[in-house]
């Protein structure tokens, strides 16, 4: 097999392991994003088992004892000999080494939104939390118990009182 081949096929099969699939569907919200989200699994599923299958294996050899008896050992020969002078080339990754370090700043950007996004959803949580308690309080709530919670929407009206402005 090729350098190049099973470089791939290696690269897909760690890939495959690394991905946590699961994890990733957990995060789905709508059944459109669950059925897209199952066709790509499948389509990579699909792919690095042939890249597994297809590359992973050496060629068999070539009987050419086989073909000297059917065919004459002078054209055979040739064949062998123009065979034996195919060289594949190893293939040299030169755009990894490129791409690392952006990718890897990304990451790290990545990882600094991720913990901003927790961040806005626990206050967003705290103010739904905030909302639905005082909801259930509006209707047996006093003024002084309203303004106790917010402090700065007191002092708001007892300027507007003191200043003799009612809003018309």
């Amino acid at each position: 097999m090729s350098g190049a081949g099973k470089k791939i096929a290696d690269v897909a099969f760690k890939a495959g392991k690394t991905i946590d699939w699961e994890g990733m569907a957990k995060l789905l919200v709508s059944d459109e994003a669950r059925k897209e989200f199952a066709t790509l699994r499948r389509a990579f599923d699909e792919v690095n088992t042939q890249l597994q299958t297809k590359f992973s294996q050496e060629p068999e050899p070539i009987d050419w004892e086989y073909y000297r008896k059917g065919i004459g050992s002078r054209l055979v020969d040739i064949y062998k000999q123009a065979y034996d002078e195919v060289k594949i080339p190893q293939y040299v990754d030169n755009v990894t080494p490129q791409y690392k370090p952006k990718f890897d700043a990304l990451l790290i950007e990545l990882k600094e939104a991720e913990q901003k996004s927790l961040k806005e959803s626990e206050r967003l949580e705290k103010e739904i939390a905030d909302v639905q308690e005082l909801k259930m309080k509006l209707s047996t709530m006093t003024a002084d118990e309203y303004f106790e919670k917010h402090p700065e929407l007191k002092k708001k009206f007892d300027d507007e009182i003191r200043n003799d402005y009612w809003g018309y």
